[in-house]
């Protein structure tokens, strides 16, 4: 069984970063697309397009999707967790807020992943490092929400709201997830599950609830977006995740929410005509000594360094 890494190793810091921008892109591509689409028929599309991308590429790869009932009973949980609420969630709030500030909201879910990984598991304990870390990550994020907040509307708060409450989701999803490294799923498997389960359930709801099949059609741009939602940001981004998932843990996975803020609100700066103020730059600086602290190894280094600079000087006095 592999072993779960409360240090990540350079090789999951790297797929945590390209995670980050395959997720930060996601934003950026629901706030192309909600132009258009509402947001169920986003949802329901981005699982859709990205379920069939993923069993195809199954059949290609001469694999086969499993039978057991039990097994297809946790995608349907996973994919309710971790795909048909936040999304939804996610791609409403963005009706009435940018991407940018969606994504900063999406960062606080390592707040709750920490709690709730504490009391659902036995190997992720609340330590103070990762407390002060994710408290830190937040002040972050709370410095960049603040003038929004104050100055926000009726709709912007709800979306604001909605956003958090996906957070919250993800961060089950996240400790619930675990359990698939111990059902013998591998990455591409337990990806194409969810989403074909998630598709399953979104799929009639759009067609009953926002009939997206009638005219006026979105454009290309709209399309577009949407293959860049399915393919990149869910098929590719879930394969990269449950690999992540299996070896680093729910906490340090969902550390990739303190990343996609950078990705998410430069896109929306340079394509969609968003505004990159200075507290976004000072707020996410706050975010990165969160992840230090977190991670744990820039303060154990410190230690190290400071260790080997008094036995250096010992010595040196000795002489």
């Amino acid at each position: 069984m592999n072993t779960i890494h409360r240090t990540m190793g350079p090789f999951e810091w790297l797929l945590l970063v390209t995670l980050s921008l395959l997720w930060g892109g996601s934003f950026f591509f629901v706030g192309v697309a909600v132009k258009e689409l509402g947001p169920l028929t986003i949802v329901a599309l981005r699982v859709g397009l990205a379920a069939l991308a993923l069993n195809a590429l199954i059949i290609l790869l001469g694999k086969r999707m499993p039978r057991d009932p039990a097994l297809w009973a946790a995608f349907f949980a996973m994919g309710l967790l971790n795909n048909m609420i936040p999304f939804s969630l996610i791609a409403w709030g963005q009706g009435h807020i940018t991407s940018g500030l969606a994504s900063i909201l999406n960062a606080t879910t390592p707040l709750f992943t920490v709690v709730v990984a504490h009391y659902l598991t036995r190997d992720e304990p609340l330590t103070s490092g990762r407390v002060a870390g994710v408290l830190i990550g937040f002040a972050g994020v709370a410095f960049m929400l603040g003038a929004d907040i104050q100055a926000g509307t009726s709709n912007r708060s709800w979306a604001q709201i909605a956003v958090l409450a996906g957070a919250l989701s993800y961060a089950f999803a996240g400790v619930f997830g675990r359990r698939f490294r111990t059902l013998g799923c591998s990455p591409m498997i337990t990806a194409c599950g969810q989403v074909t389960a998630s598709a399953t359930v979104l799929m009639p709801l759009a067609l009953m609830e926002e009939r997206f099949w009638e005219p006026p059609w979105p454009g290309l741009e709209t399309w577009s977006a949407l293959l860049g939602l399915a393919l990149l940001s869910t098929m590719l981004a879930y394969i990269v995740y449950f690999r992540l998932l299996a070896t680093a843990g729910a906490t340090n996975l969902l550390l990739v929410t303190f990343l996609i803020p950078i990705s998410a609100i430069l896109l929306g700066t340079l394509f969609l005509g968003e505004r990159l103020e200075p507290r976004h730059l000072a707020g996410m600086g706050l975010i990165g000594v969160g992840l230090a602290a977190i991670d744990g190894r820039p303060l154990e280094r410190i230690r190290e360094l400071k260790k080997r600079t008094g036995a250096l000087y010992r010595n040196r006095s000795r002489e």
